[in-house]
């Protein structure tokens, strides 16, 4: 019988020296919650300063007390809807006069939830675009002015998503926004490298984690044994997301650029010999049949 992959190594362990980011600070957007917050704890353990940027105070609350259980050397929260450039730019401000100036970019916060594109809202396509796409991009480039004009390396880790190269069914905007970072990324680590700066990416798969929305969450509880249902035989676990993001931004990457690291256990290159029947998108959300 496969067991799958092995488990990583305990919570609290490093895959990098000790103090490999002592003196560097991070910024990592929403960093409060889920995935972000399982980031920004992984730099905080290699002794970064750690700044955490979201929309919502609970969540810049709890990834302070996060950043505090692993006695981060120095942390602050900074309230910032990325779709807004003059607020990203405040938000860099106060980061660097709480911490210095921001050396590490981790553009993770992003907008998503399932939905049947023919239900599909036109707002709802503008907002999810406009804060996954725009927002990291509005985000990169304020972090590439300052570091350009200041003459300083600097490293930008943009979160993306596999369906970036698959398609997304039921998740067409977020997919669509996805594949423009993926893209993004690619062309921004070479107009960027000559200044110093690395741009790549850093996709997760399956890492359930508290945080998840409630649309989302349902969504993946129709699916009864996720550890199965991966060639893994598990799920990742959020300090392995937290490792692939700290090695990308650490300075034994500094000759990688322009590339997307997956973490998934290779479940997005998944494919059955004999392929099942097709289902739709609503039928795989339980909704009823569209009416108009």
């Amino acid at each position: 019988m496969p067991s799958g992959l092995p488990e990583p190594p305990p919570i609290g362990s490093t895959a990098l020296p000790p103090k490999t980011f002592s003196g560097t600070t991070v910024l990592v957007t929403g960093g409060g919650s889920g995935l972000g917050k399982a980031i920004a704890t992984e730099f905080a353990r290699l002794g970064a300063k750690v700044s955490i940027a979201s929309r919502k105070q609970e969540h810049l609350e709890a990834g302070l007390a996060a950043l505090a259980e692993v006695d981060c050397q120095a942390s602050c929260a900074v309230a910032c809807d990325i779709r807004d450039a003059e607020q990203i730019a405040q938000t860099f401000d106060e980061v660097e006069a709480k911490l210095g100036p921001v050396d590490v970019l981790i553009n993770n916060a992003a907008a998503n939830f399932p939905v049947p594109a023919e239900d599909m809202s036109p707002n709802a396509w503008r907002v999810v675009v406009d804060i996954t796409l725009n927002g990291t991009f509005l985000c990169a480039r304020e972090f590439a002015r300052r570091h350009i004009a200041a003459g300083t390396p600097g490293t930008i880790v943009n979160v993306g998503a596999s369906y970036a190269w698959t398609g997304g069914p039921g998740f067409a905007h977020s997919a669509a926004a996805k594949a423009g970072v993926k893209n993004m990324t690619e062309t921004l680590a070479v107009e960027w490298s000559p200044y110093g700066i690395s741009v790549n990416g850093l996709v997760p798969g399956l890492f359930p984690h508290d945080d998840m929305t409630a649309d989302i969450r349902s969504n993946l509880d129709r699916t009864s044994e996720k550890d199965l249902s991966q060639p893994a035989l598990r799920v990742g676990r959020l300090r392995e997301l937290g490792w692939a993001a700290t090695f990308l931004a650490s300075p034994y990457a500094r000759f990688i650029s322009g590339h997307t690291l997956v973490v998934d256990g290779a479940n997005w290159q998944r494919r059955f010999m004999t392929m099942p029947a097709v289902a739709t998108v609503r039928e795989q959300m339980g909704k009823e049949d569209f009416s108009g």
